[in-house]
């Protein structure tokens, strides 16, 4: 007898991710293949999770029940708990996440790539760059990007258009896990996807010549398969993106300061901002620090 007391057996509980958001539903692919190798379900949302506070996210891994096989339904019952939350572009459950600014055609911005990297850092994931359209200039400014890049903190790679040997370069920067590729409009993303992953044939626009910026492909975040236990989080593009609020914070998102901290830099106060307090001891010789005190000003 089942718990019920009917005599029917219990049906076991059937554990999904969720791919994509779709109106009110929610696309999820099923951790274990149901019958006839069915991997995806078209869900709806339980409303006692909205009345419990709880919002369904892309990436959510989830419970689910009311299974109907034969239409490829079912409803979202529970959420497990996130290893990590990103609320712009809303992801949870990521591992990394990748800063993709094009060489040209926008021409990179070093503000603008700063802005994007300090929301990339409030996540506490990993942070990769990737400079895209390398194909667009000599390579000698690539290079110089690339060395710019690595004096802030960060192993960036260039990739261009038709490039085998640097796209298989980025599979495996980008293998295990869940990335999400995040940038301006018009650098490139979807084009990027669509080489990793031919078969998803994604919608391109170009860039506005007067203006350039680039047009939204990408409306809604949706996750991707790249390759086994492999998933890439494609995101409508955003060309200006909030500072973090909490000022405090920013010494700890600039890999300049934390790396000269674990080198053994001890600042007389604990609340140190790294400006102009006595007993500082951030040496302010980096390239990136007069930007760092300006955004002092900029704070909300």
């Amino acid at each position: 007898m089942g718990p019920c007391g009917c005599g029917l057996p219990v049906a076991e509980a059937v554990r999904g991710q969720v791919m994509a958001l779709e109106a009110n539903f929610c696309r999820v692919r099923l951790e274990q293949p149901g019958p006839g190798g069915q991997r995806q379900l078209l869900c709806t949302r339980r409303s006692r999770l909205a009345h419990g506070g709880q919002q369904v996210m892309v990436g959510d891994w989830v419970g689910l029940e009311g299974l109907d096989w034969t239409d490829g339904r079912a409803a979202v019952a529970s959420l497990e708990p996130r290893r990590s939350e990103l609320q712009r572009p809303a992801l949870a459950n990521a591992d990394r996440v990748v800063v993709v600014v094009a060489l040209a055609q926008p021409q990179l911005d070093p503000e603008a790539l700063s802005r994007f990297l300090l929301c990339a850092e409030t996540t506490g994931l990993e942070v990769l760059v990737l400079l895209s359209k390398a194909d667009l200039v000599e390579p000698a400014l690539g290079q110089q990007w690339l060395e710019r890049l690595a004096a802030w903190g960060y192993g960036a790679q260039a990739i261009g258009r038709g490039d085998p040997l640097a796209l298989g370069a980025l599979r495996q920067r980008l293998q295990g896990g869940v990335s999400v590729l995040c940038g301006p409009s018009g650098v490139g993303k979807s084009s990027l996807l669509n080489a990793l992953v031919p078969a998803l044939a994604l919608r391109t626009a170009a860039v506005s010549g007067k203006l350039q910026r680039g047009r939204h492909t990408t409306r809604h975040v949706e996750l991707h398969d790249l390759a086994v236990d492999t998933l890439l989080a494609d995101t409508p593009g955003f060309n200006r993106p909030e500072l973090p609020t909490d000022a405090s914070q920013w010494p700890l998102l600039f890999p300049e300061i934390r790396q000269q901290q674990q080198a053994g830099a001890r600042c007389r106060f604990r609340d140190c901002r790294h400006l102009q307090e006595p007993g500082c001891a951030i040496d302010r010789h980096w390239e990136r620090y007069d930007y760092y005190r300006a955004l002092f000003d900029q704070r909300p």
